[in-house]
Protein backbone atom coordinates (compact mmCIF):
# COMPACT_ATOMS: atom_id res chain seq x y z
CA UNK A 1 0.00 0.00 0.00
CA UNK A 2 1.01 3.51 -0.26
CA UNK A 3 3.15 5.24 1.95
CA UNK A 4 2.99 8.63 3.97
CA UNK A 5 5.74 10.77 3.62
CA UNK A 6 5.74 11.98 7.57
CA UNK A 7 3.66 15.29 8.57
CA UNK A 8 2.54 17.79 11.76
CA UNK A 9 -0.70 15.99 12.84
CA UNK A 10 -3.95 17.79 11.62
CA UNK A 11 -6.81 18.23 14.26
CA UNK A 12 -9.69 15.85 13.51
CA UNK A 13 -13.24 14.98 15.31
CA UNK A 14 -13.79 11.91 16.63
CA UNK A 15 -16.99 10.88 16.19
CA UNK A 16 -18.78 10.04 13.32
CA UNK A 17 -19.38 13.12 10.62
CA UNK A 18 -23.36 12.96 9.76
CA UNK A 19 -24.05 11.68 5.77
CA UNK A 20 -25.25 14.71 3.75
CA UNK A 21 -22.64 17.71 5.11
CA UNK A 22 -20.36 16.84 2.14
CA UNK A 23 -17.56 17.28 4.57
CA UNK A 24 -14.25 14.57 4.43
CA UNK A 25 -11.31 13.93 6.92
CA UNK A 26 -8.54 15.69 6.22
CA UNK A 27 -6.20 13.86 3.52
CA UNK A 28 -3.24 13.01 5.91
CA UNK A 29 -5.14 10.68 7.50
CA UNK A 30 -6.16 8.58 4.29
CA UNK A 31 -2.74 9.21 2.79
CA UNK A 32 -3.73 11.17 -0.20
CA UNK A 33 -2.18 14.52 -1.55
CA UNK A 34 -5.52 15.40 -3.68
CA UNK A 35 -8.33 16.52 -1.52
CA UNK A 36 -10.77 14.96 -4.37
CA UNK A 37 -9.54 11.70 -3.73
CA UNK A 38 -10.65 11.70 0.11
CA UNK A 39 -13.74 9.37 0.00
CA UNK A 40 -14.14 9.24 3.81
CA UNK A 41 -16.29 11.74 5.81
CA UNK A 42 -15.46 10.82 9.47
CA UNK A 43 -15.29 7.82 11.61
CA UNK A 44 -15.99 7.02 15.83
CA UNK A 45 -15.23 4.17 18.11
CA UNK A 46 -18.03 2.34 19.03
CA UNK A 47 -16.27 -0.55 21.30
CA UNK A 48 -12.97 -1.83 21.93
CA UNK A 49 -11.80 -2.60 18.34
CA UNK A 50 -14.94 -1.57 16.85
CA UNK A 51 -15.49 1.18 14.21
CA UNK A 52 -18.38 3.05 12.30
CA UNK A 53 -16.43 5.19 9.61
CA UNK A 54 -18.90 7.28 7.34
CA UNK A 55 -18.13 7.57 3.38
CA UNK A 56 -19.44 9.30 0.36
CA UNK A 57 -18.95 8.37 -3.44
CA UNK A 58 -19.40 10.91 -6.05
CA UNK A 59 -21.49 9.84 -9.01
CA UNK A 60 -18.50 10.40 -11.01
CA UNK A 61 -15.17 9.49 -10.83
CA UNK A 62 -11.92 10.67 -12.91
CA UNK A 63 -10.45 7.23 -12.32
CA UNK A 64 -13.01 4.93 -11.13
CA UNK A 65 -15.82 5.24 -13.62
CA UNK A 66 -19.20 4.07 -13.22
CA UNK A 67 -19.95 1.47 -16.08
CA UNK A 68 -23.86 0.70 -17.21
CA UNK A 69 -25.05 3.00 -14.37
CA UNK A 70 -22.99 1.23 -11.76
CA UNK A 71 -20.23 2.31 -9.45
CA UNK A 72 -16.91 0.75 -10.17
CA UNK A 73 -15.94 -2.00 -7.30
CA UNK A 74 -12.88 -0.93 -6.73
CA UNK A 75 -13.90 2.45 -5.54
CA UNK A 76 -14.94 0.20 -2.51
CA UNK A 77 -11.19 -1.55 -2.07
CA UNK A 78 -10.21 2.45 -2.26
CA UNK A 79 -12.69 3.22 0.20
CA UNK A 80 -11.46 0.08 2.58
CA UNK A 81 -7.72 1.12 1.54
CA UNK A 82 -8.50 4.29 3.20
CA UNK A 83 -10.12 3.45 6.36
CA UNK A 84 -6.77 1.48 6.96
CA UNK A 85 -4.99 4.31 7.18
CA UNK A 86 -7.21 6.52 9.19
CA UNK A 87 -8.13 3.94 11.82
CA UNK A 88 -4.29 2.86 12.38
CA UNK A 89 -3.45 6.59 13.20
CA UNK A 90 -6.15 7.83 15.08
CA UNK A 91 -7.78 4.73 16.87
CA UNK A 92 -4.26 2.92 17.15
CA UNK A 93 -1.99 5.90 17.72
CA UNK A 94 0.59 5.14 14.78
CA UNK A 95 2.59 8.13 13.80
CA UNK A 96 2.84 9.75 10.38
CA UNK A 97 5.95 8.34 8.72
CA UNK A 98 5.10 4.62 9.68
CA UNK A 99 4.56 2.51 6.59
CA UNK A 100 1.15 0.40 6.15
CA UNK A 101 1.90 -2.74 3.66
CA UNK A 102 -1.13 -4.65 2.56
CA UNK A 103 -1.09 -8.52 3.00
CA UNK A 104 -3.91 -9.85 2.66
CA UNK A 105 -7.20 -8.12 1.00
CA UNK A 106 -10.66 -9.34 -0.30
CA UNK A 107 -13.65 -7.99 -0.84
CA UNK A 108 -17.27 -8.95 -2.28
CA UNK A 109 -19.96 -6.32 -3.74
CA UNK A 110 -23.85 -6.85 -3.53
CA UNK A 111 -24.01 -5.65 -7.55
CA UNK A 112 -28.02 -4.14 -6.96
CA UNK A 113 -26.28 -2.02 -4.38
CA UNK A 114 -23.81 -0.25 -6.43
CA UNK A 115 -26.56 1.57 -8.54
CA UNK A 116 -25.82 5.19 -8.98
CA UNK A 117 -28.53 7.11 -7.45
CA UNK A 118 -29.60 10.69 -8.20
CA UNK A 119 -27.63 12.24 -5.71
CA UNK A 120 -23.68 10.60 -3.67
CA UNK A 121 -24.14 7.16 -2.68
CA UNK A 122 -23.48 7.74 1.37
CA UNK A 123 -21.82 4.65 3.10
CA UNK A 124 -21.28 3.58 6.27
CA UNK A 125 -18.24 1.14 6.80
CA UNK A 126 -18.39 -1.51 10.24
CA UNK A 127 -15.46 -2.70 10.97
CA UNK A 128 -14.24 -4.95 13.63
CA UNK A 129 -10.21 -5.20 14.35
CA UNK A 130 -8.59 -8.38 15.70
CA UNK A 131 -5.11 -10.23 15.93
CA UNK A 132 -3.57 -7.00 16.51
CA UNK A 133 -0.12 -7.06 16.99
CA UNK A 134 2.13 -4.53 18.80
CA UNK A 135 6.17 -4.06 18.76
CA UNK A 136 7.57 -1.87 21.25
CA UNK A 137 4.70 -0.39 22.43
CA UNK A 138 3.21 0.54 18.28
CA UNK A 139 1.10 -0.85 16.00
CA UNK A 140 2.66 -3.54 14.05
CA UNK A 141 -0.31 -5.80 12.71
CA UNK A 142 -3.46 -5.80 12.38
CA UNK A 143 -6.80 -7.45 10.44
CA UNK A 144 -9.97 -5.63 9.55
CA UNK A 145 -13.09 -6.95 8.94
CA UNK A 146 -15.64 -4.84 7.17
CA UNK A 147 -19.47 -4.90 6.66
CA UNK A 148 -20.60 -1.82 4.57
CA UNK A 149 -24.02 -0.43 4.13
CA UNK A 150 -25.25 1.98 1.99
CA UNK A 151 -28.44 3.84 3.02
CA UNK A 152 -28.55 1.37 5.62
CA UNK A 153 -28.73 -1.39 3.45
CA UNK A 154 -25.99 -4.32 2.76
CA UNK A 155 -23.29 -2.96 0.04
CA UNK A 156 -20.64 -5.70 0.24
CA UNK A 157 -17.75 -7.20 3.26
CA UNK A 158 -13.83 -6.87 3.34
CA UNK A 159 -11.17 -8.23 4.97
CA UNK A 160 -7.78 -6.50 5.31
CA UNK A 161 -4.52 -7.33 7.03
CA UNK A 162 -1.98 -5.01 6.88
CA UNK A 163 1.67 -4.51 8.98
CA UNK A 164 3.31 -0.98 9.95
CA UNK A 165 6.87 -0.75 10.13
CA UNK A 166 8.53 2.50 11.95
CA UNK A 167 10.72 4.29 9.66
CA UNK A 168 14.06 2.92 10.74
CA UNK A 169 12.82 -0.71 10.52
CA UNK A 170 11.15 0.09 6.84
CA UNK A 171 14.87 1.36 5.66
CA UNK A 172 16.40 -2.33 7.04
CA UNK A 173 13.93 -3.93 4.86
CA UNK A 174 14.02 -1.88 1.62
CA UNK A 175 18.00 -1.02 1.35
CA UNK A 176 18.31 1.23 -1.45
CA UNK A 177 14.70 0.74 -2.28
CA UNK A 178 13.12 2.40 0.17
CA UNK A 179 12.96 5.87 -0.89
CA UNK A 180 10.99 6.85 -3.60
CA UNK A 181 13.58 8.61 -5.89
CA UNK A 182 13.86 5.50 -7.24
CA UNK A 183 11.36 5.79 -9.71
CA UNK A 184 13.97 7.75 -11.29
CA UNK A 185 15.09 4.06 -12.41
CA UNK A 186 11.67 2.63 -13.60
CA UNK A 187 11.45 0.46 -17.22
CA UNK A 188 9.99 2.73 -20.07
CA UNK A 189 6.59 2.79 -20.11
CA UNK A 190 5.13 0.06 -22.67
CA UNK A 191 2.75 0.50 -24.99
CA UNK A 192 -0.71 -0.35 -23.60
CA UNK A 193 -3.48 -2.41 -24.75
CA UNK A 194 -6.60 -1.43 -26.47
CA UNK A 195 -8.89 0.49 -23.68
CA UNK A 196 -11.81 -1.63 -24.46
CA UNK A 197 -9.91 -4.68 -24.00
CA UNK A 198 -9.59 -4.26 -20.10
CA UNK A 199 -13.01 -2.37 -19.46
CA UNK A 200 -11.75 1.10 -19.94
CA UNK A 201 -12.24 3.98 -22.45
CA UNK A 202 -8.76 5.72 -22.21
CA UNK A 203 -5.44 4.68 -23.07
CA UNK A 204 -3.89 6.64 -19.87
CA UNK A 205 -6.06 3.87 -17.26
CA UNK A 206 -4.70 1.26 -18.97
CA UNK A 207 -1.73 -0.64 -16.94
CA UNK A 208 -1.13 -3.61 -19.07
CA UNK A 209 0.79 -3.68 -22.51
CA UNK A 210 0.45 -6.65 -24.79
CA UNK A 211 2.85 -9.49 -25.15
CA UNK A 212 3.24 -12.67 -27.44
CA UNK A 213 1.71 -14.87 -25.30
CA UNK A 214 -1.67 -15.38 -24.44
CA UNK A 215 -2.69 -13.96 -20.70
CA UNK A 216 0.25 -12.81 -19.99
CA UNK A 217 0.98 -9.00 -20.44
CA UNK A 218 3.64 -6.33 -18.38
CA UNK A 219 2.55 -3.69 -16.28
CA UNK A 220 2.54 -0.81 -16.98
CA UNK A 221 3.65 1.93 -13.73
CA UNK A 222 3.20 4.96 -14.88
CA UNK A 223 4.26 7.52 -11.99
CA UNK A 224 2.49 10.30 -13.57
CA UNK A 225 -0.91 8.84 -13.25
CA UNK A 226 -2.97 11.20 -11.41
CA UNK A 227 -4.81 8.86 -9.06
CA UNK A 228 -2.56 5.86 -9.15
CA UNK A 229 0.32 7.70 -8.17
CA UNK A 230 -1.34 10.69 -6.16
CA UNK A 231 1.89 11.04 -3.68
CA UNK A 232 5.38 9.45 -4.58
CA UNK A 233 6.06 6.05 -3.02
CA UNK A 234 9.18 3.65 -3.34
CA UNK A 235 6.96 0.62 -5.01
CA UNK A 236 4.39 -0.18 -7.37
CA UNK A 237 0.74 0.58 -4.92
CA UNK A 238 -1.46 -1.79 -3.91
CA UNK A 239 -4.31 -0.23 -6.07
CA UNK A 240 -1.98 -0.87 -8.79
CA UNK A 241 -2.23 -4.00 -8.68
CA UNK A 242 -5.60 -4.89 -7.70
CA UNK A 243 -6.59 -2.82 -10.92
CA UNK A 244 -3.98 -5.08 -13.03
CA UNK A 245 -6.00 -7.96 -11.64
CA UNK A 246 -9.18 -6.61 -12.36
CA UNK A 247 -8.35 -5.81 -15.96
CA UNK A 248 -6.25 -8.94 -16.87
CA UNK A 249 -9.47 -10.59 -16.00
CA UNK A 250 -11.21 -8.63 -18.04
CA UNK A 251 -9.22 -9.24 -20.83
CA UNK A 252 -8.66 -13.31 -20.52
CA UNK A 253 -12.41 -13.39 -20.70
CA UNK A 254 -13.33 -11.92 -23.52
CA UNK A 255 -14.84 -8.55 -24.74
CA UNK A 256 -18.56 -8.56 -23.14
CA UNK A 257 -17.31 -7.77 -19.64
CA UNK A 258 -19.10 -8.33 -16.47
CA UNK A 259 -19.38 -7.04 -13.57
CA UNK A 260 -16.58 -7.92 -11.06
CA UNK A 261 -18.35 -8.77 -7.65
CA UNK A 262 -15.07 -9.35 -5.70
CA UNK A 263 -11.32 -10.80 -5.50
CA UNK A 264 -9.06 -12.06 -2.89
CA UNK A 265 -5.49 -11.27 -3.22
CA UNK A 266 -2.23 -11.83 -1.43
CA UNK A 267 0.74 -9.27 -1.32
CA UNK A 268 3.67 -11.22 -1.44
CA UNK A 269 6.45 -8.94 -2.11
CA UNK A 270 7.17 -5.03 -3.09
CA UNK A 271 7.00 -4.48 -6.95
CA UNK A 272 10.37 -3.04 -7.70
CA UNK A 273 10.32 0.11 -10.31
CA UNK A 274 13.36 -0.82 -11.84
CA UNK A 275 12.48 -4.41 -13.45
CA UNK A 276 9.65 -5.46 -15.54
CA UNK A 277 6.63 -7.19 -13.95
CA UNK A 278 4.31 -9.41 -15.47
CA UNK A 279 0.75 -9.97 -15.06
CA UNK A 280 -0.55 -13.40 -16.10
CA UNK A 281 -4.29 -14.59 -15.90
CA UNK A 282 -5.91 -17.91 -16.06
CA UNK A 283 -10.10 -18.51 -16.02
CA UNK A 284 -10.68 -21.23 -13.88
CA UNK A 285 -13.68 -23.95 -14.16
CA UNK A 286 -16.91 -22.87 -12.70
CA UNK A 287 -19.86 -25.60 -12.25
CA UNK A 288 -22.83 -23.76 -12.84
CA UNK A 289 -21.44 -21.04 -15.21
CA UNK A 290 -23.08 -18.09 -13.16
CA UNK A 291 -19.42 -16.63 -12.34
CA UNK A 292 -16.34 -16.63 -13.28
CA UNK A 293 -13.27 -16.90 -11.40
CA UNK A 294 -10.08 -16.02 -13.34
CA UNK A 295 -6.58 -16.35 -11.24
CA UNK A 296 -4.30 -13.57 -11.61
CA UNK A 297 -0.28 -14.22 -10.81
CA UNK A 298 1.89 -10.56 -10.87
CA UNK A 299 5.87 -12.41 -10.99
CA UNK A 300 8.66 -9.83 -10.92
CA UNK A 301 12.64 -11.19 -11.42
CA UNK A 302 10.86 -14.92 -11.21
CA UNK A 303 9.27 -14.23 -8.18
CA UNK A 304 5.32 -14.00 -7.58
CA UNK A 305 5.06 -10.94 -6.19
CA UNK A 306 1.08 -11.19 -5.95
CA UNK A 307 -1.94 -13.07 -6.78
CA UNK A 308 -5.28 -12.65 -7.20
CA UNK A 309 -8.47 -14.47 -7.61
CA UNK A 310 -11.11 -12.20 -9.16
CA UNK A 311 -15.06 -13.05 -9.46
CA UNK A 312 -16.90 -11.74 -12.15
CA UNK A 313 -20.26 -11.97 -14.23
CA UNK A 314 -20.54 -13.00 -17.84
CA UNK A 315 -22.50 -10.35 -18.85
CA UNK A 316 -22.44 -6.38 -18.80
CA UNK A 317 -21.47 -4.58 -15.75
CA UNK A 318 -24.47 -4.73 -13.44
CA UNK A 319 -26.27 -7.21 -15.06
Amino acid sequence: MSNLVQQAPVSITTTAVPHGLGTCVPRQYVHKAALAEVLLTGWERVADDTFAIGAQWPRTHSFYTPVDGHYDPLLFAETVRQAIPLLSHLAYDTPFGHHLIWDHFRYELHPAATAVAATPAELELRIACSDVKRRQGRLSALVMDVTALRDGAPLGTARARFTSHAPAVYRRLRGEYGDPSVVSRAVPLAPPLAPGRVGRDRFHDVVLSPTDADGLWQLRVDPSHPVLFDHPVDHAPGMLLLEAARQAALAATGPDHGAVLGLTSVFSQYVEFDSPCWIEATVLTEEDGSLTRTRVTARQNDREAFSAVVVSTPGRAGV
